[in-house]
């Protein structure tokens, strides 16, 4: 019943409308350079109304392969602190695996399974807005640190030296929420290496990141895939419509009020994360088979009348 269901929402739903919130997504990230996994997934469960786990692993493919050409980009500009994405990545990926085994063998099986992802999704919305519409703030926090340290300012290789544990240590938590939510690998990441590193330049930050989030979605998503939570026909027109979408809000991102979209996405998210967290999606209750109940009852009372 469940995937005659889910066929029905698919054709209810075709091609068309999945290739809009994919040019609706890819010109977000275009513009802002967030909102890829933290959009994606609330549109198709809240508007699609794709089965949550569906949602979480078809989105994790979808973000690493958008992210893949800009990670690209950073590589080419030397834009990325190759130690930060290795100390990441040796925290997040088992961390990854570790999440994908346990959601496969205890959680799948749970009747709280689809309230549990949508409650840790709100949560990492919630997260992921707030990081968005005080961007700027926690940066101008920061730079005072910054500013602090130019008088003695210390290497990149010496400052990772004493950071090492704690940056693994992020890798995990992220590891763990991406993969329970598809969520906080971009803007959620920045924000936690702008705090451990005040005196790195943004730029090199994002790179960073956005590599580190390339392999994450990667893995997190390859494990999805294996527990049969992909779904490669809404994948393709997912990224037909955003990855032109992407390029064309990149190029006309100097020209767009960057900075009143980005509150704007951050208050909708947040918005969402709440609503995700007030209101998770629940599993349906399995229904009566009362043709076995007839039949049951019929066999009982014909062998007490012999």
């Amino acid at each position: 019943m469940l995937v005659f269901a889910y066929l029905g929402i698919l054709i209810m739903f075709g091609p068309v409308e999945f290739i809009l919130a994919g040019v609706l997504v890819g010109f977000c990230v275009g513009i802002t350079g967030v909102g890829g996994g933290s959009l994606m997934t609330p549109i198709l469960i809240s508007l699609f109304k794709i089965e949550p786990h569906i949602a979480i692993g078809t989105d994790l493919l979808y973000a690493s392969i958008s992210k893949f050409c800009g990670s690209m980009v950073h590589a080419k500009k030397l834009n990325i602190v190759w130690p930060i994405v290795l100390w990441l990545a040796l925290g997040s990926i088992p961390a990854s695996f570790a999440t994908s085994w346990v959601l496969e063998h205890y959680l799948s099986q749970s009747t709280h399974y689809k309230a549990v992802l949508t409650m840790v999704l709100g949560f990492m919305l919630t997260l992921t807005g707030i990081s968005i519409v005080f961007r700027s703030q926690i940066e101008k926090f920061f730079d005072r640190f910054r500013n602090r340290e130019q008088a003695n300012m210390e290497s990149e290789q010496h400052a990772l030296q004493h950071k090492r544990l704690y940056i693994a240590i992020m890798g995990m938590v992220l590891g763990i929420f991406v993969t329970l939510s598809s969520v906080g690998a971009g803007a959620f990441g920045i924000m936690a290496l702008v705090i451990m590193f005040p005196n790195l330049p943004m730029i090199r930050i994002i790179g960073s990141d956005v590599v580190h989030a390339v392999l994450l979605t990667a893995v997190a998503g390859l494990s999805h895939m294996s527990s049969g939570n992909v779904d490669f026909h809404l994948l393709m027109w997912l990224l037909v419509g955003s990855i032109p979408a992407i390029i064309v809000g990149t190029l006309i991102s100097s020209r767009m009020p960057e900075r009143l979209i980005r509150r704007i996405l951050g208050i909708t998210l947040f918005a969402l994360g709440v609503n995700f967290m007030v209101n998770p999606v629940k599993a349906k209750p399995k229904p009566v088979e009362t043709h076995k109940v007839a039949v049951v009852q019929q066999t009982s009372h014909s062998s007490s009348m012999v």
